[in-house]
């Protein structure tokens, strides 16, 4: 049967999971459970405590690349496993059903050697590396009722709560960006609202009125180009914006403020280019 997946903030239900000391029809059902909810959630792995059972099981869904052990089941099946030997610091990056859509950059042990049993509670060795090593000691976490929040160093875990937070990967930064693409676009529109100024004074010293009413022709057509490539920043300075999830609501502000003071800015222009060239 498929189960529900157990996310955050959902907390362990247990402290450490319970040893399976007999292999009941409970314990055969929920190892089905999870190769079932595995399968139907395209997953690697699962433990027991992962679809909300206390007991100390995980199954680990054989790839080519590596699980290749003897047994032809496509599942390997780990009652009551431990660590018993590990090797070798790695840092890697982690992504987890428990945290979905977030990862972590986590320290790990490249090798390590394991014992466990089958459903027949006869004890095995394996010797993992890479990325075996990895989704063993993953999984072995949950067993213990934790999660890789609780390897995360200082500065790494800061930048997970973040995450958490604001539901995103996104790598959030402590303080927002100090520039921006769309300030190409403020710049534009400033040296089009200075040609503009530019136009109004040259006026001053023209009498005749077909050049006056060519200047204003000038004026207005330059007045809708600065007006559509306002209405494009607004727009599009908020897109930009929200890749920024840490600071999204202060560039909002800023955004609208920014935009309101050069429209002020053009309608003034404009307003006097009426009164003085037309």
């Amino acid at each position: 049967m498929v189960r529900e997946i157990t996310t955050y903030p959902t907390p362990p239900s247990v402290e450490y999971s319970t040893d399976v000391r007999v292999v009941t029809k409970e314990i055969l059902s929920i190892i089905q459970d999870l190769k079932d909810t595995i399968k139907e959630n395209s997953l690697e792995a699962l433990a027991a405590f992962q679809i909300g059972e206390m007991y100390n099981i995980i199954v680990i869904k054989k790839k080519d690349s590596f699980f290749k052990i003897g047994e032809d089941d496509e599942y390997l099946e780990l009652i009551n496993p431990r660590i018993i030997s590990t090797s070798d610091k790695i840092t890697t990056v982690e992504r987890t059903a428990y945290f979905p859509d977030l990862s972590a950059k986590v320290q790990r042990h490249k090798n390590i050697s394991i014992i466990y049993e089958d459903v027949n509670l006869k004890q095995h060795t394996l010797k993992a590396t890479g990325e075996e090593s990895i989704l063993l000691q993953r999984k072995v976490d949950y067993t213990f009722g934790s999660s890789f929040i609780n390897k995360l160093s200082k500065e790494e875990k800061k930048l997970f709560v973040k995450k958490l937070e604001f539901g995103s990967d996104i790598a959030i930064s402590e303080n927002c960006p100090t520039s921006f693409k769309r300030d190409y676009l403020i710049k534009i529109i400033n040296i089009i609202m200075i040609a503009m100024a530019l136009l109004v004074i040259v006026s001053l010293f023209v009498s005749n009125k077909s050049t006056l009413d060519s200047i204003w022709s000038y004026q207005l057509n330059i007045f809708y180009v600065a007006f559509g490539l306002l209405i494009f920043y607004f727009f599009y300075a908020q897109y930009e914006g929200k890749q920024f999830t840490s600071c999204t609501s202060c560039q909002i502000g800023n955004i609208i403020g920014t935009s309101v003071i050069m429209l002020v800015k053009l309608l003034l222009i404009m307003l006097i280019s009426f009164f003085v060239i037309n």
